[in-house]
């Protein structure tokens, strides 16, 4: 386009200039045009980018809410090596209803008081049975999500939770009272704790300014307990403390006179030692899928698995030497609570420690589960699988551990959204003792209730004659190790034999 008038008249230059103003609008509007068109395909670009982003944190918390629920398998092992082998369909039908309690509760009542909108940072009032997740809903806790991958994830928690009780009441507690102290907390006694420290409650570490616990303002956190050593542990730990104690030892278990322990042998090691690795493999998604945000916080997902795998390695290296300490021995079932008292004790600290603070958890962890065994041992408390020393005396050192081993630096790090010197002041230990002790009062309050009612009404213990016997036959009408018997006349012997040829 040519800037040089012609020459002429006055006329020749003003039609020249009118000439050039349209030349410059039309040019205007074209840029105009392809300004609106890229402008359409950035906005497009970032809806795409959103969308690609909430799919990827929805399948990877999907994925680690499978590898939750993979667990139960884990703990359903666990607890078949450890029982006699005339209780294993019963130890099974036992993990078999709670997953099925927890999801059945969780979807009508649990998620709701879990995550509802709080009345006073108790209780969760709305959303019962997801009601409020539906198709295009965009209102779950992660950005742009419908919400029903945070239910299945959540709804793998309640499962373990519910499934630790069957580890300290096993082999003598009838299964109408487990199946209700099941219920209880799938419904009510854990989805309350949740509220109070994951959800909108008076505890939460997620929500930001003057709400915050312990010293309620914006320069103090809530309670740290990033995948669950209190809200799921100590839940499922204690409520199976009351319960094995008010439905009293396995008959045999302690000396009546002198109170000595007697042995009681796990029936199949191999059992149990596949079932850790199982809870060892599944606890990944637990811890991992715990930043929710895998697409924001991708690397702190890699933090916390590494220092889980670390913890577990110290507490089983722990349970070798304080089995051949004190027994003289190298316990393979010490060896193996060593490692699950290490994955308890670093679900809560997790995120915010180092990898030698780790090993120092674990370790410590392993310790107090051993300590808290023989301190049952002494209280005359049959705790079969050691549950609660694991779960909910290694779950208080590790909520405590958080407030010990945590820096400010790291809180920030792994999300939370304040920024202030809790850890270095020491303000958090204190936030983590009181929320530990209130955690532990309701859930042995609760769960005295549920286990006390059960008892005068249903019935909390089996008649000596079906504990003597087993389970199995008599409850379920069939046994783990069934043989069946010839029915042709002949049988197969060692060393040959078989079906006889016909001449």
């Amino acid at each position: 386009m040519s800037l040089t008038p012609p020459p002429g008249s006055r006329t020749s230059m003003e039609a020249f200039l009118l000439q050039q103003l349209d030349s410059l609008q039309a040019q205007l509007t074209a840029e105009q045009a392809s300004t609106a068109s890229m402008a359409a395909d950035l906005r497009a670009n970032v809806a795409r980018m959103d969308d690609t982003e909430t799919n990827v944190n929805s399948g990877f918390l999907m994925m680690c809410g499978a590898l939750g629920f993979f667990m139960q398998t884990g703990f359903a092992m666990l607890e078949t090596g450890s029982v006699a082998k005339n209780n294993v369909i019963n130890i099974l039908f036992k993990n078999i209803c709670d997953a099925c309690v927890a999801g059945t509760f969780w979807w009508l009542l649990g998620y709701g008081f879990a995550y509802g909108k709080t009345a006073g940072g108790l209780i969760g009032t709305d959303n019962f049975a997801i009601s409020k997740i539906y198709d295009n809903a965009g209102d779950g806790i992660l950005p742009n999500s419908d919400g029903w991958e945070m239910w299945f994830f959540q709804w793998a928690f309640v499962g373990t939770a519910a499934t630790i009780v069957s580890g300290s009441v096993c082999e003598r507690m009838r299964i109408e009272a487990y199946i209700m102290s099941s219920c209880a907390i799938s419904v009510w006694i854990y989805p309350v704790v949740v509220h109070w420290v994951w959800g909108d409650g008076f505890m939460s570490s997620t929500k930001s300014g003057s709400e915050y616990f312990f010293t309620q303002d914006q320069h103090s956190n809530g309670l740290i307990d990033f995948a669950g050593s209190a809200v799921v542990h100590m839940v499922g730990g204690f409520t199976g403390l009351i319960g094995a104690k008010l439905v009293g030892p396995r008959l045999g278990r302690f000396d009546p006179v002198t109170g000595e322990v007697h042995d009681m042998p796990e029936h199949n090691i191999a059992f149990m030692a596949l079932g850790v690795g199982m809870l060892w493999f599944g606890w990944y998604g637990f811890n991992c899928g715990s930043v929710l945000n895998f697409v924001a916080q991708g690397e702190l997902a890699g933090k916390v698995a590494v220092n889980t795998t670390i913890s577990a390695a110290s507490g089983c290296i722990m349970g070798v030497f304080t089995s051949y300490h004190f027994e003289n021995v190298f316990s393979v079932s010490v060896a193996l609570n060593g490692i699950l008292a290490g994955l308890v004790s670093i679900t809560a600290p997790c995120a915010v420690v180092t990898p030698w603070m780790s090993f120092v958890i674990g370790g410590v962890g392993s310790a107090v589960h051993y300590s808290f065994r023989r301190i049952l041992f002494k209280l005359q408390i049959d705790d079969p699988l050691d549950a609660a020393p694991i779960h909910a005396f290694a779950g208080i050192w590790g909520i405590l551990s958080v407030g010990i081993f945590c820096t400010d630096d790291a809180v920030r790090y792994a999300g939370y959204p304040n920024n202030n010197n809790s850890c270095s002041s020491g303000r958090q230990f204190a936030t983590q003792l009181i929320g530990c002790l209130i955690i532990m009062v309701w859930t042995c309050l609760m769960s005295t209730i549920v286990w006390v009612v059960c008892k005068y009404t249903i019935g909390l213990r089996v008649p000596a004659v079906l504990e003597e016997m087993g389970m199995d036959v008599m409850q379920h009408g069939n046994t783990a190790y069934g043989e069946r018997q010839a029915t042709m006349g002949w049988q197969l012997e060692a060393g040959g034999g078989g079906m006889p040829y016909d001449d």
